[in-house]
């Protein structure tokens, strides 16, 4: 996926402004929730969120099976720029559970499955982020982090199915549902969670092209560099003399 620049600032600003129409529908369109009252909105920060990992760390999978079985280096790229973002909209997906948590629970965390599984998978990426980060140049790296991507993704069933195999604390799906896609929502509150939907995943593929076209760029400065540390290397004729370069 690549975006031309001013196309990037383009969706920026449309994600901005979704954003902004998304949160004032959540707070002055939606209706109060009739159980957890207004902490109920956060909802529409939380799901949104969850949601973009989730689209991100498919990017992940899909970018990390094309450099496991090609090599190329820009679906190593795709994979990395889209663990970056799919890691903070995790981050932020468990920061504004734990509020609702703190707040319908009385704790900010538990050991619930669905917050576990979770917690697994941004783990997983945060270590794929770490042998990136650590593990030296090269390809073994790059392998590395790529299964890491695609053995992460395999949690995501897991958590969406986990309220379902196990009853706990965290509430049952109230839109993907058997019985109808968002059958468990008031309309309005359907459509401003789908307004803050959109506006979390054209904030994600502003990020993700603005991160890969980073990356793809330190690459290039990268061999030009290299390039220029070859030419500047004293070279040595046979006789033991060098050779201007």
């Amino acid at each position: 996926m690549r975006i031309r620049p001013d196309r990037v600032a383009a969706l920026t600003w449309l994600g901005l402004a979704l954003a902004v129409g998304g949160q004032f529908a959540a707070l002055l369109y939606a209706p109060e929730e009739a159980t957890m009252g207004n902490a109920q909105r956060i909802f529409y920060v939380h799901v949104p969120a969850a949601w973009v990992a989730f689209l991100a760390f498919a990017v992940v999978f899909a970018a990390s099976l094309g450099y496991l079985f090609t090599r190329r280096r820009r679906y190593d790229l795709a994979a990395w720029a889209s663990t970056e973002v799919g890691v903070v909209f995790t981050t932020l997906a468990i920061l504004s559970g734990s509020v609702w948590g703190r707040y319908a629970w009385g704790t900010w965390w538990s050991w619930d499955p669905r917050l576990t599984t979770t917690f697994m998978l941004w783990l997983i990426y945060v270590v794929a982020l770490m042998v990136r980060a650590y593990g030296g140049a090269g390809g073994q790296a790059s392998r590395f982090a790529a299964v890491l991507g695609v053995i992460g993704f395999l949690d995501i069933p897991l958590i969406h199915l986990s309220v379902v195999w196990w009853r706990s604390l965290h509430p049952l799906p109230v839109v993907v549902r058997p019985e109808g896609f968002g059958s468990g929502l008031h309309p309005a509150m359907l459509q401003a969670l789908l307004v803050n939907v959109a506006a979390f995943t054209v904030l994600y593929v502003a990020l993700f092209s603005v991160r890969r076209r980073q990356m793809a760029t330190a690459d290039v400065l990268a061999e030009l560099k290299d390039d220029e540390l070859r030419l500047a290397a004293p070279r040595w004729a046979a006789g033991g003399q060098e050779v201007p370069s």
